[in-house]
């Protein structure tokens, strides 16, 4: 599979602490070896498992970004992912595994993760994404962004509701404030926002805003 960085921007901001999370020693000592190369000066920590990540991330000292191995210990499905976004919203987290289904891909970028790097990822690209990722940016395998648009291109037909909830959403509202709007839940704010993100082939609230901006100005 083709690899490579989906991104505007490679100026890194400073990042200090960083927690790798992965069982694997091999992998992990490879991360511990690369991340430097990647974010210069960088304090780095390790954990084992969900559990050991969530006391990390509660710890006194913030982590400004997380590489978190996607079949870590303790860890159900997204469960440890949804859990570090609860304690850690602002921090970057960055899916690692050696599983390379698109679809697993996108539903961790949907679930908050900046982006999935697979184990097979050469150590210069991973540098690279790094750097993306401390830029802002999102990464994901490009022949991964290319199928998931394909799979999608003929499922691009919005419902009214989703058309209206994507107008708010490229309008700044957050979930809650778009719920409060259009008297619904929370919850189902979230459904519709990432049947939206899967439909219009995209990864993320941002480029959602500029595809809803393109269509309505074709309307």
């Amino acid at each position: 599979m083709a690899e490579s960085v989906e991104t505007t921007s490679i100026t890194p901001t400073r990042i200090t602490r960083v927690l790798v999370a992965d069982d694997h020693p091999l992998y992990c000592d490879a991360l511990r070896a690369v991340v430097p190369q990647a974010l210069p000066g960088a304090e780095i920590r390790t954990a084992t498992s969900q559990e050991e990540v969530l006391g990390a991330a509660r710890g006194p000292e913030a982590f400004d970004l997380v590489l978190l191995d996607l079949n870590l210990p303790g860890a159900v499905g997204l469960s440890c992912l949804y859990a570090l976004k609860e304690i850690a919203p602002a921090a970057p987290i960055v899916m690692v595994s050696a599983m390379d289904d698109p679809k697993v891909m996108q539903d961790c970028i949907i679930a908050g993760a900046s982006a999935f790097i697979p184990k097979s990822t050469s150590g210069q690209v991973l540098i690279h994404a790094l750097k993306v990722i401390a830029a802002g940016g999102t990464y994901l395998p490009s022949g991964v962004v290319a199928s998931l648009r394909s799979a999608d291109g003929t499922a691009n037909e919005l419902t009214s509701r989703q058309r209206r909830v994507l107008e708010l959403l490229a309008s700044g509202l957050s979930n809650k404030r778009i719920a409060r709007e259009l008297e619904i839940t929370e919850i189902t704010v979230k459904a519709h926002v990432s049947a939206i993100l899967r439909k219009l082939g995209v990864t993320n609230r941002t480029q959602a805003g500029l595809e809803a901006r393109r269509l309505l100005d074709g309307q």
